[in-house]
This record gives C-alpha cells, structure tokens and sequence, in this order.
C-alpha cells in the first residue's frame, strides 16, 4: 500500500521566508503550472487554501477529503512574521533552541501539533484499510511531512533532519500489517513534480 505526501506549491508568504501556520498565502504563479504523472485511489488534503489548490492542480476532477488534523503548526503571534522580526524576542530565542518545550505565544506547542496529525494519520489509515486503498495521495505542510516522515520511515532521522522541499513528494511503501500497526514503512522514495507541458 502506497501513502504519498505531498507539500503545497510554494506560496508568497514562503517567498518572504515568514512563518505561515494557520494562515495562509496565495501560491506564486510557478506554482500553478505543477503536475505528476502519479496517480492514487483517494486524495486526502489540509484544509488549508493553499493545500486545496495544490492538490485540484496536481489532481484536477479527484474528490478531495478535506482534514483539518493535516494543517501546519499554528504560530500563534507569530504567523507573519520573519526571523528578522523575532529574533531579539527572549521566547522566540528559548523556542528555536527547545522547540519541544516552548510554544509560539497563543500558538501550538510541539506535541498538540503532533497528537493533530496523529489522529489525522489514523483517521486517513482507517479509511485506506477499510476500502482496501493501494494507493492514496495526501497534499499537506512542510511540518506535517516532516513529522509523518520522523515517524513512519525506517530511517529514523529526526522531525528536524528531513528536507521537504515544494514541487517534491514522497511515497511511503507499506505492507497491509505494518500500516494496521502504525509501524514503518518498508521503501520510500522521492516523487519530482513537473513544469506541466504548455499548448
């Protein structure tokens, strides 16, 4: 069984390198122009804009299962704002040095983010063993990514080693036990996407 993730095209917020959690950004025009010659049996996506235009450019005329549990990490005061803006904040300092234990003010802290995307995982799971899905594509964040692949890859590489660049996926190879279980994916492997062909 394939699990695919996917991470939104890149937006105008991305461009000027802010942090962009729960709020969001329109995708730059190169974005828009994206395709894979991938295909799946059930589309998962954050419910997020800029999610939900990725994956009706990458997937045009598939129902999307939108998820609220797929979105990034909620920044709290931070959303907007650029390292440049924080960096002289003594809480901004302590949370890039212990992200695990400090929190964006009025944002989220490390484990609600991943006890969200946990039950979001189960929930995407539970439908994939119970329609007996091969393949399934999930459009989602940098961070959702990140955490999905800290957790379910045999390279066990931490949340912060992974890069998960736009206009990049990865499928995660499971056998049928092993994603009943929650247990680590037997093969992942990089999906490019394309600049779709013109005319």
């Amino acid at each position: 069984m394939v699990v695919a993730l996917f991470r939104h095209g890149i937006t105008e917020e991305n461009k000027r390198k802010t942090y962009l959690g729960w709020n969001d950004s329109p995708l730059c025009p190169e974005s828009k122009n994206i395709s894979t010659s991938n295909s799946y049996n059930l589309y998962f996506s954050s419910d997020l804009p800029r999610c939900i235009t990725t994956a009706t450019i990458l997937f045009p005329n598939e129902d999307l299962n939108l998820l609220s549990h797929l979105r990034e990490m909620n920044f709290g005061k931070w959303e907007g704002k650029t390292y440049e803006e924080l960096k002289d904040l003594p809480l901004y300092k302590r949370w890039l040095s212990d992200p695990k234990t400090y929190s964006p003010p009025e944002g989220e802290s490390f484990v609600e983010f991943t006890t969200r995307v946990s039950i979001g995982w189960d929930k995407i799971t539970e439908a994939i063993l119970s329609q007996n899905i091969q393949r399934c594509a999930i459009v989602t964040h940098g961070g959702v990514i990140r955490y999905l692949l800290s957790e379910f890859t045999p390279q066990h590489n931490d949340f912060w080693s992974w890069q998960v660049p736009h206009h990049q996926g990865y499928e995660l190879v499971f056998e049928k036990e092993a994603l009943r279980r929650r247990d680590t994916c037997t093969l992942l492997r990089e999906v490019p996407l394309t600049a779709k062909e013109l005319g």
